[in-house]
């Protein structure tokens, strides 16, 4: 049985005082069973991560990776980097990278394959937009946004990833996808998977990024293809953030 695994997203948020609070409520609350949990913070706070939770069964790790070891490339963060502040987990192709730094297909396939070959666990992104959603290519999207990273990381590598839906078009709109939506977009990312390495499929964990809050949590960590969250504004409150690893 796959374990779940609950996911902070801090995105651009944080600062010294603020986390220290966060991050010992999470801490203090955490009941240790079937959840797996960690939080993706803004790279200043790597530091600060491995300070205030080692010793702790949380994981903490990166927002986003560099597809290059090491160079010339200012602004980027290495793989290696990450891992200095004992980073388990990165997360790569969000949404947010796509629209807003143009990022490619191509592009989130390199910088999971540099964090597989780094050590580290990537959380692999796709999703589709309202526009792609309405115009019923919501299966192409996603396929095509998966598809790039198997035909980059080989089949032996896929056993070291963690895939995340974003449904782009229900995060911080009003709009949500029913348990029953994510459900069926969830067990099609499985199936594309098994089709390269089925071991690895049956054992992924596909986490459902599009708003999941404590009202909703335990209806969609029903399903029985989604395996935990990828949460953003509610890790930002450590009350919300429990209360989801709880319904996992």
């Amino acid at each position: 049985m796959r374990r779940k695994l609950v996911i902070g997203n801090w995105k651009m948020n944080g600062c010294k005082a603020a986390n220290s609070i966060l991050l010992s409520g999470i801490a203090a609350g955490f009941k240790t069973g079937k959840a797996d949990s960690a939080v993706c913070v803004p790279a200043p706070y790597l530091a600060q991560c491995e300070a205030e939770l080692a010793g702790t069964p949380l994981a903490w790790g990166g927002q986003d990776v560099s597809a290059y070891a090491a160079g010339a490339y200012t602004g980027e963060v290495a793989a290696a980097m990450l891992l200095d502040f004992g980073s388990k987990y990165v997360i790569v192709g969000h949404s947010e990278r796509r629209a807003y730094h143009g990022e490619s297909n191509e592009q989130v396939a390199q910088k999971a394959l540099a964090a597989v070959n780094a050590g580290l666990v990537p959380v692999v992104c796709v999703g589709e937009t309202l526009a792609q959603r309405e115009a019923g290519q919501t299966v192409l999207t996603v396929c095509k946004q998966l598809q790039a990273v198997l035909d980059v990381l080989g089949t032996a590598a896929l056993g070291k990833i963690v895939l995340a839906y974003e449904p782009v078009w229900a995060i911080g709109t009003g709009k949500t996808a029913t348990p029953a939506m994510a459900q069926e977009v969830h067990a099609l990312l499985r199936k594309q998977v098994a089709e390269r390495n089925a071991a690895a499929a049956a054992g992924m964990q596909i986490l459902y990024g599009g708003s999941m809050k404590p009202e909703n949590a335990k209806e969609l960590l029903a399903q029985p293809d989604i395996d935990g969250g990828l949460i953003g504004g509610a890790a930002l409150k450590a009350a919300d953030f429990l209360a989801i690893i709880d319904a996992a």
